[in-house]
């Protein structure tokens, strides 16, 4: 099987996607100056979530071109090290004490299992696989214990779906369908935040979302269509949403990245948050590494975005390094002559069927 064979067909020139990254990480880092011009407002937080994804994503490119194995399970401990460390103070990880949160020990472990099982695909012994799939499991292990359900079910989703990757003939259909998930998650927000729903599903879902959660975004909603175009400016949630002044427990974060960048940065700040996500899945597709390497992290990255539309996962710092990151180890070129990496188990798959 050729190498070409081995990508899933995808175009061999990667020079592209890492263009687009800095136009769009750029844009985001510009237009959250912007939208604090005249107003008292705080754009650090967006400069260092954008400059944490870049550093962590050239740190994955670096080491992931290197020492692919080691550097994707090194990422995996690390990640694991600093969610049992969150509570006790860790920089930027504060757990968030809203009731039924997605933070950081949500997000990390599934992060760490995302590392752990493309360190999986990379790994030339099938009993050094076998242990980093069981370190995926740990994965899962660690965010129930850290008293994160979802973070557990999605750790064991990331690994279901990289075991499945491997039957996967075209990543850009896995890709392409990784990504309406994220969107029907998206919109299934704005919709309960709309009250768009029918009665009785949005009953259910208020009640696993909590009450409290349900009336930040209304007045998210509500701030984004008093200022669509600038929105009211970084950082200024929670001096202006009744929801959040009221309750000690919010943080003055609405809980969803996808509403806060619509109330705070207006429409352009949520459409740059969405070609972020965008930029990241189309550098997978452009990825010089195995399709199974390529959806295992398509996979972690999906189940993250996902947790950034109804939680608070992409305010810490560790966690939006941690994308970066893991983007950066997917998309690496692998080490040797820069040619795309052959599929070797898709190849063996493929030849048993």
């Amino acid at each position: 099987m050729s190498a070409r064979e081995g990508r899933s067909g995808a175009p061999e020139r990667a020079g592209g996607a890492d263009l687009v990254g800095v136009l769009v990480l750029g844009a985001c880092a510009g237009w959250s100056l912007v939208s604090a011009v005249g107003r008292e407002a705080r754009p650090e937080g967006v400069l260092l979530a954008v400059l944490a994804v870049a550093a962590g994503y050239a740190l994955g490119r670096i080491s992931g071109g290197l020492v692919p194995v080691a550097a994707a399970t090194a990422a995996a401990l690390a990640g694991l090290v600093v969610a049992l460390a969150s509570r006790d103070g860790v920089p930027g990880a504060t757990v968030d004490p809203l009731p039924g949160h997605i933070g950081v020990s949500a997000a990390l472990p599934v992060l760490a299992a995302g590392g752990a099982c493309c360190a999986a695909w990379a790994a030339r012994t099938a009993a050094l696989r076998l242990a980093l799939r069981l370190l995926a499991v740990g994965c899962a292990g660690v965010a129930l214990a850290l008293g994160s359900v979802a973070g557990c079910a999605a750790a064991l989703g990331v690994l279901l779906c990289s075991l499945a990757a491997v039957r996967m003939r075209r990543r850009a259909v896995g890709l392409a369908g990784l990504a309406a998930v994220t969107a029907l998650v998206a919109v299934g927000s704005v919709a309960v935040a709309e009250d768009a729903l029918p009665s009785g599903l949005t009953v259910s879902l208020q009640g696993q979302l909590t009450p409290e959660r349900v009336l930040l975004w209304r007045d998210a909603v509500d701030l984004a269509e008093k200022h669509p175009v600038r929105g009211t400016g970084p950082d200024r949630f929670g001096g202006l949403s009744p929801a959040a002044q009221r309750s000690a427990l919010t943080t003055g974060k609405p809980h969803s990245a996808l509403l806060q960048q619509a109330s705070e940065q207006g429409v352009v700040g949520a459409g740059l948050l969405s070609a972020a996500y965008g930029w990241m899945l189309y550098g997978l597709w452009r990825s010089p590494r195995p399709t199974a390497v390529v959806l295992t992290a398509g996979a972690a990255l999906t189940a993250l975005a996902a947790f950034a539309c109804v939680g608070n996962a992409l305010s810490f710092t560790p966690v939006t390094m941690g994308v970066g990151l893991l983007a950066g180890l997917a998309t690496a070129r692998p080490p040797g002559d820069g040619r795309p990496e052959p599929d070797r188990e898709a190849g063996v798959v493929r030849a048993r069927g």
